[in-house]
């Protein structure tokens, strides 16, 4: 059987490489430099302040990159497996931001962050088919092995980053006045 692709295949893979790259891409050009309607890389270190990515500016700078370079590169079809694997880890991050909102996007759940990072997963997985940089350069940058190198080296980067944000977060929590509250009718109630 071989491994090549069909034209019909090949279609499909440039469609979903051209539309995720595409979208990742604008998404990074907002982070990194204000287009399309972003706030540039200050915004954005704000933004990660309040989300609890520490340090702030290089998660922005590396947000930003792993959106805009890793959807340049997919759109592209050019070293495919880390491309993928660079989108992948950036929407990991992404929706550990969104956990708690639960999963429907509608609702400010990670089912958006999850779409991407799973389709760049699977281009990371299933290479960028004929149409594609890879393609005419002989497949020197999108071999089988730099697809799982890159998917668990990355992957388990952004795992790290989101347990420390996670764990600076949880030490960084504010009692809210509800806490405060039921702290003091706690405490009167032990007292009585």
């Amino acid at each position: 059987m071989s491994t090549k692709t069909t034209a019909r295949q090949d279609i499909g893979l440039l469609a979903l490489r051209v539309g995720l790259g595409g979208t990742l891409f604008a998404h990074g050009a907002q982070k990194l430099f204000g287009w399309f309607g972003g706030h540039g890389i200050a915004g954005t270190t704000g933004a990660m302040t309040a989300m609890g990515f520490q340090p702030a500016k290089t998660s922005a700078v590396l947000a930003g990159l792993g959106e805009a370079a890793g959807g340049a590169l997919l759109a592209a079809g050019l070293a495919t497996p880390v491309a993928g694997a660079a989108a992948t880890s950036t929407m990991i991050a992404a929706g550990a931001v969104h956990k708690d909102g639960g999963f429907f996007a509608t609702q400010g759940g990670y089912e958006y962050t999850a779409v991407l990072g799973l389709a760049g997963a699977a281009l990371s997985i299933a290479g960028p088919g004929r149409y594609s940089l890879d393609e005419v350069l002989g497949d020197r940058l999108n071999r089988p092995w730099m697809a799982t190198t890159a998917l668990t080296a990355l992957g388990g980067a952004a795992i790290a980053l989101v347990v420390r944000r996670n764990q600076a977060v949880e030490a960084a929590a504010v009692p809210t006045a509800d806490d405060q509250l039921a702290a003091s009718e706690l405490g009167e109630h032990a007292g009585a």
